[in-house]
């Protein structure tokens, strides 16, 4: 099949957030089954930066865009059986950030419209584009627009996969004209429309033949309003077409037994390397050299709905459970102040590492024995996965891809492969993080068991590529 993947991000070009893992692998992974597959994106400053060299020059066009027409040029290259699409243009897209500026609306309108006029200019007509996120939320709806005067493109189907429905991309209605060239019949009849305003994810979710989620969990939670930041109405109506796909991992890069940014490697026959990982990780953090002490890790955005309010509240008491706390992230002001000021309490025992650093982070997926994700919500989540990889086993929350990855150790047959909680409260996790500490200490088997069951599980994205296979299939049929 011939698939065109649409996406604002991606591994090894430029990276945001997990959007960029799942671009970067997927289409691979698609392409190995026996796919043809192509990749675009924009040419961002920091994409030409490192990879003009590489870059292909392929064609350049005007692009419509309201009143306006816009240049546009194409660049390519060809990488591990993929052919990766850079569109350009300097004004919009040679920036320091991805996102976050003002007019972000009309850059990734730009970028939409901009894919859908370059078809032509591909290397095939795509069967199926798969669109990701409210950057290209437009592209179904150009698609739709074009369909009428536009033979070759009616039998183009669309996936689009919502990889956080908080972020929608919605505009004042006066936007819809002058800035995304649709004409007001999108908007009068609700496609587009949300609240008075133009919402381009709710358009891409009315005009795509298929929305996917990034966990099966995560796909059903979006039918409610606690998860769902306004769009449940939009996810029920849509109901019939939504299908939960759990995003994976690359196993060959965080794979312990070959990763040389280690202090030394280690595998599930042979875990000798683990230990020597954790005292690598104590002196690089500051923290005493207590081999036989559990060494509690977070990798994450310090913002609130990843549970660091849970983790205030009762942090001291988890530090009495004699435990060590590594924290590497950066977000909100009070969260960094607050494990700023427990430092100084927790001298040798605490370290923080505000920002984020890659080599660090896998140090502590390594080093670590137990690493903490009391997420409010977590559409998929990566940390976790990663994690077991490394033989760190995870505390999590039971929601979105928290759920449907980590299943809940069971003392009496010793099942599962981490700790979970299912209230979003303080007394529920940091009972299931005495029961982690509790096991390191007391039943080291058991322990070391857990941490053989996460090293086991495939998280491959053979078996994503599998399931969106069929998706396409079913689409298509």
């Amino acid at each position: 099949m011939k698939i065109l993947f649409a996406t604002s991000e991606a591994v090894p070009f430029c990276k945001t957030g997990g959007l960029a893992d799942v671009a970067g692998s997927l289409p691979q992974a698609l392409a190995k089954a026996g796919n043809e597959v192509e990749v675009i994106l924009p040419l961002y400053q920091r994409v030409s930066d490192k990879w003009k060299d590489q870059l292909g020059f392929v064609c350049n066009i005007e692009v419509p865009l309201g009143w306006r027409r816009v240049y546009c040029g194409l660049f390519s290259l060809e990488k591990d059986g993929v052919t990766w699409y850079f569109i350009d243009n300097e004004y919009y897209f040679k920036r320091d950030a991805l996102y976050g500026h003002y007019d972000d609306g009309e850059r990734f309108g730009f970028f939409s419209r901009a894919i859908i006029s370059l078809l032509p200019a591909l290397g095939f007509m795509p069967e199926v584009i798969h669109c990701n996120d409210w950057q290209t939320a437009l592209v179904p709806i150009y698609l739709k627009d074009e369909c009428v005067r536009w033979p070759e493109v009616r039998g183009i189907k669309t996936v689009f996969t919502v990889h956080n429905i908080e972020y929608q991309g919605r505009y004042g209605k006066e936007t819809l004209e002058d800035l995304f060239g649709l004409a007001p019949g999108w908007f009068a009849d609700g496609t587009i429309a949300m609240d008075g305003d133009v919402n381009l994810l709710k358009g891409a979710l009315m005009t795509c033949d298929a929305i996917t989620a990034v966990s099966p969990t995560y796909a059903q939670e979006l039918r409610y309003a606690y998860f769902a930041h306004g769009m449940e109405s939009v996810m029920q109506r849509n109901a019939g077409k939504v299908y939960g796909v759990l995003n994976g991992i690359d196993m060959e890069r965080y794979d312990p037994s070959k990763d040389k940014s280690l202090a030394a490697k280690y595998s599930i026959k042979d875990m000798k390397g683990k230990a020597k990982n954790k005292a690598a990780l104590q002196e690089q953090m500051g923290l005493a050299a207590e081999p036989d002490v559990p060494v509690i890790g977070i990798v994450s955005r310090l913002v609130g709905h990843k549970g660091l309010d849970l983790i205030c509240k009762v942090f001291d008491q988890i530090m009495d459970l004699n435990c060590q706390f590594v924290v590497l992230g950066s977000g909100d002001w009070n969260y960094e102040q607050f494990f700023e000021q427990k430092l100084a309490q927790y001298k040798g025992r605490m370290a923080l590492y505000r920002g984020y650093n890659e080599a660090l982070a896998n140090a502590i997926y390594s080093g670590a024995d137990l690493l903490l994700m009391p997420s409010k919500s977590e559409p998929c989540g990566l940390a976790q996965m990663i994690a077991m990889r490394y033989g760190t086993v995870p505390i999590v929350r039971e929601t979105g891809g928290l759920k449907d990855t980590v299943h809940p150790y069971e003392a009496w047959c010793g099942a599962g492969n981490g700790f979970t909680f299912a209230d979003y409260n303080s007394g529920d996790m940091l009972y299931v993080i005495r029961q982690a500490v509790d096991l390191y200490y007391n039943n080291p088997t058991a322990f070391a068991n857990l941490r053989k069951a996460g090293m086991s599980e495939d998280f491959s994205w053979k078996r994503s590529a599998e399931a969106y296979n069929d998706i396409y299939r079913t689409i298509r049929s």
